[in-house]
């Protein structure tokens, strides 16, 4: 229901009536209202209700700067600022105000109103403080559903009132005896009534002056003091704390010994140990919590838990003070089953298109059991069977299982990694060598021609594909040009080598992006035209398909996004949308390959662009575009250089240039892993999806690994041989899909020292 005022005359006569008295004038004539016309741009010191208010340069009374504030159906959207005041005393509250329903007024006191005001027009409010009265809190809001009101040179004219005063100086510790302490603080600026001595939330002095002494306090006895002033007004903070200890204290009694676990029951544990001479009790420690004060050398803890454990201390104690703890003992209270034994034997039984089968032998107690994937339960029941369904079609998955029982879980068995059916065949080998080819400039390895490209390279990458600009997402694709690249070949034969390769059963991509070309797709606008514009390169050369190469700042993550799985950042979302649209305009047979920095991917285990605090916004942000995509990408191969140190899920740090960089590296994709701060797994990739990059040579990149580093590497990954001490958290990848290198031209400029090593390896991996 909406809410509307009363009659204009019968609001007035209530609300002039409440509490106060109608005055002439005020007292004196100086605005105590800060920010009264909105100046500083900001609302601060007035707060608004809802939410409601802001600040605004237009319509404005004077100056350049307005309150506006739209009521609703629910809130008047009211601004108030509170000010000091005298008590006794008569104040003039004005302000100038626009819009239907306006009131100005005083918290429990005096207001007034207009019903419509098409152009600023002034309100006054006449007031009388209160006989002890030191602050009010002064209005202006609107009318319910009455919409958007303006405000503009409020003022409060009076004389102003005392605010609290400041804080005193921190108290030194004077004269010690053993029942008293003297102290002694720095004085207060503003106002000052006195001062009030603390100990913690109890006032043990009050006094005008600026030291006491707190008396009647036991021998050899803590305390801790505080100082806080005070006026008619109010109270300061406190001050930084002074302890100190009364004098009179005896020696601190030994730490007793032989402390030791009596009777145990389902609720109860009996403890005893030794006597400590000199000592009056003794308190007995569940960590840094006193279970138990006593006299005598034992007690029984009671009141616990049924099958809980517990580790007690026990200290000795006089009026010198207590003694260094015991050394701990440790229980649990009986009422306890056993947690079962780990599952084993954790087997897929079989996959279809949506579904993935699973079996496991029984565990001895459990009465039931759990199936993850990652650490996100995806089944549970009491036999030693179960079926994930509703999965996609060819996803890759990795499940563990849990046994448990009213006395806990189990640990989780080892991981089993399984594919739905459905996969298309995309005609590569099951192991393939993919390279860049500087199609568009020479760089310092020269340039080669189309139809020069060994037969060795199963996927050719033509570097690249840039944009016009970096937010217009129009590719464009060019030869190199003659004046550098003396022999480059024509357009018909360049297209007629690319036919030759794709007879041969290769796969010839546009890569697009690379370090020079930044491609951030910011709006619908540049997605739209990013796909039609690569379309048109893809059709007019007849390639297979597409590579991202997003580099530098093509993709990062705006505050607050983190999730992987519904990311809100528009360089994402478009590039995201954009690819399932090519994706489905060329089918199943299009060719799909992201070569992202490991900081765009593995820094994500350990810093995420759209949470963190402080780091680089760029951190983790292909990981959505990933995840969206992990059904269609074709390989993901990552470039393992040009790479600072990353922790893996070893929470190792690893360095570029050594087996076992690319060993935790690659196995992050296999395995998948938790997003930092976001509380979601980025789940693990088909091992065909998987491969991993690296240079051809020391002069293409910073990251160089010798041929048998590389083959170390994927030795460990396939074959789970040769892994210096890595446990793969992803299991042995027999399908991971291959090697790709940066580039082509460097490999040939330093004799294929690339492919001649690691073809012929490749080809004999089973």
């Amino acid at each position: 229901m909406t809410r509307r005022p009363l009659a204009i005359s019968a609001a007035l006569s209530l609300l002039v009536a409440v509490g106060v008295l109608a005055v002439a004038t005020p007292a004196s004539a100086a605005n105590l209202l800060a920010n009264p016309g909105f100046e500083t741009g900001t609302l601060s010191p007035w707060s608004c209700t809802g939410g409601l208010g802001s600040v605004v340069g237009t319509p404005v009374r004077s100056g350049t700067k307005a309150l506006q504030a739209a009521a609703s159906a629910s809130d008047n959207a009211k601004c108030s600022q509170t000010v000091a005041v005298q008590p006794n005393t008569a104040y003039a509250l004005t302000g100038w105000v626009r819009g239907n329903y306006v009131y100005l007024g005083v918290d429990g006191g005096a207001s007034t109103w207009t019903p419509g005001a098409a152009a600023y027009t002034q309100l006054t409010v006449n007031f009388t403080t209160g006989a002890s009265q030191t602050s009010v809190v002064v209005y202006t809001h609107g009318w319910y559903g009455q919409g958007t009101y303006f405000a503009d040179d409020v003022s409060l004219d009076g004389p102003g009132g005392t605010g609290v005063p400041g804080v005193p100086g921190n108290p030194s510790v004077g004269t010690i005896t053993n029942s008293s302490i003297a102290l002694s603080w720095g004085a207060s600026s503003g106002t000052v009534t006195g001062y009030r001595v603390y100990e913690g939330t109890t006032v043990r002095a009050t006094v005008t002056g600026t030291s006491t002494t707190i008396t009647g306090l036991a021998t050899c006895s803590a305390h801790s003091y505080t100082v806080a002033a005070y006026n008619a007004t109010g109270e300061s903070a406190k001050t930084s704390a002074a302890t100190a200890t009364t004098t009179g204290c005896t020696s601190v009694p030994p730490t007793p010994g032989g402390l030791t676990v009596g009777t145990i029951a389902n609720t109860s544990i009996a403890l005893s140990w030794n006597a400590s001479s000199g000592a009056t009790g003794y308190r007995v420690y569940e960590g840094t919590t006193v279970r138990a004060t006593v006299t005598g050398t034992s007690t029984t803890i009671t009141g616990l838990a049924a099958c809980s454990a517990h580790t007690y201390t026990v200290a000795a104690y006089n009026a010198s003070g207590e003694s260094a703890k015991s050394g701990g003992v440790s229980a649990t209270t009986t009422g306890c089953t056993t947690v079962p034994a780990t599952p084993s034997g954790l087997t897929v039984t079989g996959t279809t298109n949506t579904a993935v089968s699973l079996s496991w032998s029984a565990s001895s107690g459990a009465t039931g059991y759990r199936v993850y994937e990652g650490s996100t339960q995806v089944a549970s029941g009491s036999g030693t069977t179960a079926t994930i369904s509703g999965l996609g079609t060819c996803s890759a998955h990795a499940y563990t299982v849990a046994a448990y029982n009213a006395s806990g879980e189990s640990a989780k068995s080892g991981a089993v990694s399984a594919t739905t059916t459905g996969c298309v065949n995309t005609g590569l080998p099951k192991h393939a060598l993919i390279g860049y080819l500087h199609a568009s400039f020479a760089n310092g390895s020269g340039y080669m021609r189309m139809a020069d490209v060994p037969s060795s390279w199963d996927i050719i990458n033509l570097a690249f594909g840039e944009p016009t600009s970096a937010t217009s997402g129009d590719i464009r694709f060019r030869q190199c040009p003659v004046a550098e690249c003396p022999n480059v070949e024509s357009e018909a034969d360049f297209i007629a080598a690319i036919r030759a390769k794709q007879a041969q059963g290769k796969k010839v991509l546009i890569s697009i992006g690379g370090a020079n070309g930044q491609v951030q797709l910011t709006s619908t606008a540049a997605r739209d035209t990013f796909v039609s514009s690569v379309s048109a390169i893809i059709d007019k050369y007849g390639l297979n398909g597409l590579d991202i190469d997003f580099e530098g700042h093509s993709l990062y993550l705006n505050a607050g996004d983190g999730d992987i799985r519904n990311p809100t950042t528009p360089v994402v979302v478009n590039l995201i949308s954009a690819l399932r649209t090519l994706k489905a305009r060329y089918g199943s047979g299009f060719v799909l390959t992201m070569a992202p920095e490991t900081f765009f991917v593995q820094l994500g285990y350990q810093f995420y662009g759209g949470t963190c605090s402080g780091c680089d916004n760029r951190a983790g942000s292909y990981l959505p575009v990933i995840y969206a995509l992990r059904n269609d990408i074709t390989v993901l191969h990552v470039q393992d250089y040009n790479s600072g140190p990353i922790m893996g899920l070893d929470n190792q740090y690893h360095n570029m240039g050594a087996a076992d960089f690319h060993i935790a590296m690659t196995d992050m994709l296999a395995a998948g892993f938790p997003v930092a701060n976001t509380g979601v797994t980025f789940p693990a990739l088909r091992e065909d999806q998987i491969a991993f990059g690296v240079p051809a040579a020391v002069s293409a990149g910073g990251g160089y690994t010798t041929p048998a580093q590389v083959q170390q590497a994927v030795n460990c990954l396939v074959k789970n041989q040769n892994c210096g001490g890595y446990t793969l958290r992803g299991g042995t990848s027999p399908d991971f899909r291959g090697l790709m290198t940066w580039s082509i031209n460097w490999d040939r400029y330093y004799n294929w020292e690339f492919s001649n090593s690691h073809e012929p390896f490749l080809n004999s991996l089973p």
